[in-house]
């Protein structure tokens, strides 16, 4: 499953859902949790299960569920888990542990999680856990608002969007975690819709630190993010350089290509670059 793109809607907005799907997002994400009223959630349960279960499912459909702390977590696997989501999404998750707890409640469903790993104090220190359940993870992705709010602090973000020391340090962590997983690498969403330019460069910091996609709020992201992620064909012929002269060269540690000197961590990232490419 290719996660460049992950487009949040609302669960209980029905007409956005066919919208999202359309918009070119490599996942949309039917969100039962902080885009819906407490009073609403029944009716979101009910739109979410009806959309998936008429949906052609040419984009995958996930579903964010409220937490494991709240007592509508059950409800929502229980209306939700017949219509055959293509994943779940776990928000404030602490580790291991919460993914865990979640399959027991799933049961016999083998239905794929990807954790929102950083929303609460607790769970910064659980992130290394992750490796222990990955073959029950689409991926790992973070959060900085939750995690802001909980401890009080005034904002997570400097101006332009870049976050703050302490939030930048959890992003770094997430992003180490996942990979200590082998499992795609999700930067959080970008907040203001309306700045397409900071978008870019933060997309484009993404995948430069290592990052392999980042969720969005509103269609009009989806765009801006792909491009940031796909990779280039100047990138493409470079890494295909790389794993033929590596390939006519068994056994090299380093080798010469136009002037410039690759290694073996060259040659994985190579490989790596191709495989997100395919």
């Amino acid at each position: 499953m290719r996660l460049r793109s992950l487009l949040f809607v609302p669960g209980d907005r029905p007409d956005r859902m066919e919208k999202a799907v359309a918009s070119g997002a490599d996942a949309v994400i039917l969100d039962l949790e902080d885009s819906v009223s407490p009073d609403r959630k029944p009716w979101a349960r009910k739109d979410v299960a009806a959309f998936l279960s008429r949906a052609g499912r040419d984009v995958p459909l996930l579903v964010r569920i409220n937490s494991l702390s709240s007592p509508l977590a059950r409800d929502d696997i229980a209306v939700v888990l017949s219509a055959k989501p293509d994943g779940l999404v776990l928000p404030k998750a602490e580790g291991a542990a919460s993914v865990r707890d979640l399959a027991a409640m799933l049961g016999l469903s083998a239905v794929k999680v990807l954790p929102i790993a950083t929303e609460t104090p607790k769970s910064v220190f659980t992130l290394g856990t992750f490796e222990a359940v990955a073959d029950r993870l689409l991926g790992l992705t973070w959060g900085a608002e939750d995690l802001s709010a909980a401890v009080g602090a005034a904002t997570a973000r400097q101006e332009g969007g870049r976050f703050t020391a302490p939030y930048e340090t959890v992003r770094s962590l997430a992003l180490f975690a996942a990979h200590a997983a082998s499992v795609p690498a999700i930067d959080t969403v970008y907040p203001d819709i309306g700045d397409s330019e900071g978008l870019a460069g933060f997309a484009a910091r993404s995948r430069r630190d290592g990052f392999s996609g980042m969720m969005a709020i509103h269609p009009s992201q989806v765009p801006v993010i792909n491009e940031a992620f796909t990779p280039s064909e100047r990138e493409l012929v470079e890494a295909r350089a790389i794993v033929e002269a590596f390939a006519a060269s068994p056994g090299a540690g380093v080798l010469q290509i136009e002037g410039k000197m690759v290694d073996l961590p060259h040659l994985k990232a190579a490989r790596a670059l191709l495989g997100r490419a395919e």
